[in-house]
């Protein structure tokens, strides 16, 4: 078995790609379009997302397995844990078994319609993600990543016990973290920073989604939960009647956070796509990620 972590390799930054699974036949069409335009720049891995209460649950399985038998990716299944019971998540995580998929990303996942609502576990499921991480485990010999905040959940109280479950997550078993998205470094440089202090040096990859419309940018603030930063706004707000001009300040906004982020040394760049090839290869390009060419000051 490949590993994502067996992927990432001392003094080179790789990268990653996320598609979420197609929800009817002309998004199958868009996203397998994607997975072979980006197929040649060899990802370090690629990842399919799971919906809130499992609603994408056979096609995330479905997804994952035809790129592990149709493409040379190394795909990785997202798994959450909302309004599932224990024993449906050994039986999720056995049919991902059965299609040959070893590594995922467990998130314990948020209030289906409410990301901002009371969380409600399963009476038989689980509370908290390290203990999704440990079933994964427990069942065989999978890979697991974790999420991470640069920006603090949105539930969470404060920094240090935000901190302190992300490290939970991974001394639970966790090869790896995934960063939700952000467009400031230093708020991922600072998380980092805090593994560090506790003594957890897991590899952390950063989140980036290009910016290429105005609409994406509003997604951000969507995922991210937090306001686009003034730095950034000063830039595009001025270009929103201009879509061309928009998207190529973006895609260059997009590229100088990721080259300060290799520069610090992360060990990849885990895009979020939208099941859209261009912008990641153009972000790709820029860095010279697909040769491996661009390595850390």
């Amino acid at each position: 078995m490949t590993r994502v972590v067996d992927r990432l390799q001392p003094g080179r930054t790789v990268f990653s790609v996320e598609f979420f699974p197609p929800r009817n036949d002309d998004e199958e069409q868009i996203l397998w379009k994607a997975v072979r335009e980006l197929e040649p720049l060899d990802p370090a891995y690629v990842s399919v997302t799971y919906g809130a209460g499992g609603s994408s649950r056979d096609r995330t399985i479905r997804t994952v397995g035809r790129i592990a038998q149709e493409t040379t990716m190394l795909p990785m299944a997202h798994l959450t844990g909302v309004d599932h019971s224990k024993d449906e998540l050994r039986h999720v995580v056995g049919s991902l078994a059965s299609e040959g998929i070893q590594n995922v990303l467990a998130i314990r996942g948020d209030p289906p319609g409410d990301p901002m609502g009371e969380w409600i576990p399963h009476p038989d499921g689980i509370l908290y993600a390290d203990e999704l991480v440990r079933l994964i485990r427990s069942w065989g010999d999978f890979s697991v990543g974790v999420a991470a905040f640069p920006h603090m959940h949105p539930r969470s109280t404060d920094i240090e016990t935000e901190t302190d479950h992300l490290v939970n997550k991974i001394r639970a078993g966790s090869d790896f973290a995934v960063a939700q998205l952000f467009l400031q470094p230093e708020y991922f440089l600072r998380l980092r920073d805090r593994l560090a202090a506790r003594d957890c040096h897991a590899p952390l990859l950063p989140g980036v989604m290009p910016i290429t419309t105005p609409k994406v940018l509003s997604k951000f603030q969507h995922l991210a939960g937090v306001p686009v930063p003034t730095e950034v706004s000063n830039v595009l707000d001025p270009l929103v009647e201009d879509p061309k001009a928009f998207r190529a300040a973006g895609i260059e906004l997009s590229t100088k956070l990721c080259e300060r982020l290799i520069s610090e040394g992360v060990p990849g760049l885990h895009f979020y796509s939208l099941n859209r090839a261009k912008a990641t290869r153009e972000v790709v390009d820029n860095l010279g990620l697909a040769e491996g060419v661009l390595q850390p000051a």
